[in-house]
């Protein structure tokens, strides 16, 4: 087996794994009842709800000046949108559990949905202070995209991913891209971080309770299966990569339907690289 061989780990398959995919059900419904789950939930909501209270105490003290109030404002919002963040995780990993999520196919530019994406990247990496770390659109091809997709949940994974990725990364990058050939559309998020052994192990576990116990780390085990469950259900598959010598890299495999536009190739754009 090659090198890059051992690296790869495919979770799913676009097609005819109709056992695999009942298998992932019946693991998946543990997470609604997953011990490990509801206790790290409510361990990081505390510690969420306490930052929350004492920033709130501090900025109606009165011996602060306004930067210093700034902060603290900052802090407060910070832990409001990791509180949203949890709670959109495990209530997603319900809905789709309990089969109450369709996918709901839309006309999608690629091109547009991941520079939009980018944008909002770049401005994340801003305002959590990563200084060092800057993203990357990368294009294979620049081409009329448009598709059907389930954009909603696409976007959920990517920011999934990405976010993942910042969580690793102190410096370096995170690439973001996609290709698409024969009806398949491949997006790819890509870090120069430390993590490749823990996103590997998460991503493959199907116990969610061991993995949240493997790094007594909710966010990213929750993160991941989600992640994971929303590909599942739009039968999709998702692999990890090892990316240069600990980084990682996340792939997931879409199949989309064609719109009528004709894809029209740019070669003199190809391989283009935006970084912000």
């Amino acid at each position: 087996m090659s090198e890059r061989a051992e690296n790869i780990t495919i979770i799913n398959t676009l097609e005819g794994s109709h056992e695999a995919d009942s298998s992932a059900e019946k693991n998946f419904e543990s997470m609604i009842n997953c011990p490990a789950l509801i206790s790290g939930l409510s361990h990081e909501m505390r510690t969420y709800m306490n930052s929350i209270v004492a920033f709130t105490f501090l900025l109606n003290n009165g011996n602060f000046n306004d930067q210093e109030r700034k902060e603290f404002t900052n802090q407060i919002l910070g832990s409001c949108e990791q509180l949203m963040l949890l709670f959109d995780n495990y209530f997603d990993s319900v809905f789709i559990d309990t089969g109450n999520v369709n996918s709901e196919p839309k006309i999608c530019s690629v091109n547009n949905l991941v520079s939009e994406l980018i944008t909002e990247f770049g401005a994340l990496l801003k305002k959590e202070e990563k200084n060092d770390v800057v993203v990357i659109h990368e294009n294979q091809a620049l081409f009329k995209d448009e598709v059907f997709i389930d954009n909603v949940r696409v976007n959920k994974v990517l920011r999934n991913l990405f976010r993942n990725a910042v969580s690793n990364t102190k410096s370096g990058y995170i690439k973001v891209g996609y290709s698409q050939t024969d009806g398949i559309l491949t997006f790819y998020v890509l870090d120069s971080g430390t993590e490749y052994g823990k996103n590997s192990y998460l991503i493959n576990e199907q116990n969610l309770h061991n993995a949240i116990l493997k790094y007594n780390d909710t966010s990213a085990a929750l993160n991941l299966a989600v992640t994971r469950l929303i590909i599942t259900s739009l039968g999709g598959r998702i692999w990890v990569e090892r990316n240069g010598i600990s980084g990682t890299g996340f792939y997931f495999s879409l199949p989309v339907k064609k719109t009528i536009t004709t894809q029209i190739p740019i070669n003199k754009l190809n391989g283009t690289r935006i970084a912000i």
